[in-house]
């Protein structure tokens, strides 16, 4: 086999890695019931994950009327206040994910996050269901200040420059993953099971799979 071409693979979080739909949706409907909102079906939740928490409540308050910026402020805070006391109830890795990125430091790759979920969630949220550290760095929306989150390019630079430089890809479910690593000249592998907000065709990644079992031939082949 020819060797591996990439020393850096990275991942987003939400709807990658992790299933976390659950515990975000009892997030936003948390906040929805304390703003007297009615409350979504978690298949309404899922398509508005992957632009960050506040995000996701705004376009979640569109399908119910709409907020004014005064009101929308505390509430936010009590949707992050209420996820950081729950965001592991129920999320749990994908299928084949462990086994995967075992797979992926066996050819010695560097391997990261980089979600637009807030740094400390995110920590925190790999640290609980043990696997903060199988990764070189974890990188969230926040790190680099405002406006520099996913899909401008430069969490992916920041990836690069903290593992050291080297080839990489990056892998993601939504249009901000694929976005971002274009805009960062990376290549990007899709996977067909996340929040995508799109079909998985249509995000413009190199490559789609459907398992992780899939994921280093993809690579290999990119």
């Amino acid at each position: 086999m020819t060797p591996f071409p990439f020393q850096i693979v990275g991942f987003d979080l939400d709807g990658t890695l992790v299933d976390s739909s659950r515990d975000l949706g009892a997030a936003v409907n948390h906040a929805l019931r304390l703003a007297g909102r009615a409350t979504l079906p978690q298949e309404q939740i899922t398509p508005l994950i992957g632009r960050g928490a506040k995000r996701m409540l705004e376009r979640a308050l569109v399908l119910e009327g709409g907020m004014s910026e005064e009101e929308f402020k505390p509430l936010y805070k009590e949707l992050l206040r209420f996820y950081e006391a729950n965001l592991a109830v129920h999320t749990r890795p994908y299928p084949g994910c462990e086994a995967m990125l075992d797979e992926l430091a066996g050819l010695g790759c560097q391997l990261a996050v980089v979600t637009n979920k807030f740094e400390r969630f995110a920590n925190q949220l790999l640290d609980t269901i043990g696997l903060a550290d199988r990764f070189t760095t974890i990188i969230g929306g926040d790190t680099l200040g405002p406006g520099k989150a996913k899909p401008e390019p430069d969490l992916l630079h920041e990836m690069v420059r903290r593992c050291g430089g080297g080839s990489a890809a990056f892998v993601g479910d939504t249009t901000s993953d694929t976005g971002a690593a274009l805009a960062a000249g990376i290549p990007c592998v899709a996977v067909s099971f996340g929040f995508s907000d799109r079909p998985v065709a249509d995000l413009g990644a190199q490559a789609v799979i459907d398992h992780f079992g899939a994921l280093v031939p993809a690579l290999h082949d990119l």
